[in-house]
């Protein structure tokens, strides 16, 4: 956890007009969760960026970056070398940036039953937690930030993105 943090700053660049504006607030809220939860660092100022982007766009990210020419929900760019600590004493500590597609995220959203506010928010916690270098690429991997993942969206409101949906009790109405 961090310990010493005072400022966190997420930059949100609204690259695509399809965005709901109300949408952003959730996730510099879901990107400082995660921070709280899993960055260990001495630094007093984290900074990381979050693009909210158009499908185009993360075609071609992924393509020039990864060598994979579809469109992807999220991608993260991280600029820390494996460090979690500033290059200067003082200094913010350059997460990286996020980057996430109104479309597919739209498009999956449905398809899963999820709201477009509750899954851009996990993709923002996946997200985070690549720039903090946890990855998926093996099954012990997977478990391990899925885990991470569950556990911070719980804190934020948000059911189990990985469960089965027929498999959750719907909710139980409150008296009036």
């Amino acid at each position: 956890m961090i310990a010493n943090l005072v400022i966190i700053n997420t930059i949100v660049n609204h690259d695509c007009d399809d965005w709901d504006a109300a949408i952003a607030p959730l996730l510099v809220v879901a990107a400082e969760r995660t921070l709280t939860t899993s960055l260990h660092t001495n630094a007093t100022t984290v900074e990381l960026g979050i693009t909210l982007a158009d499908d185009d766009a993360l075609r071609n990210l992924n393509r020039e970056h990864r060598g994979q020419d579809k469109v992807t929900n999220v991608l993260s760019f991280p600029l820390c070398d494996g460090g979690m600590e500033p290059d200067a004493p003082g200094a913010p500590l350059l997460l990286g940036d996020i980057v996430l597609g109104h479309g597919i995220i739209t498009r999956e959203a449905k398809a899963q039953g999820k709201s477009l506010p509750d899954h851009a928010t996990h993709l923002i916690v996946h997200g985070v937690l690549h720039l903090l270098g946890h990855d998926h690429s093996t099954e012990a991997e997977a478990e391990d930030m899925e885990s991470l993942e569950i556990s911070i969206l719980a804190r934020l409101g948000i059911t189990d993105p990985y469960a089965d949906p027929h498999l959750i009790p719907p909710p139980v109405p409150t008296p009036e």
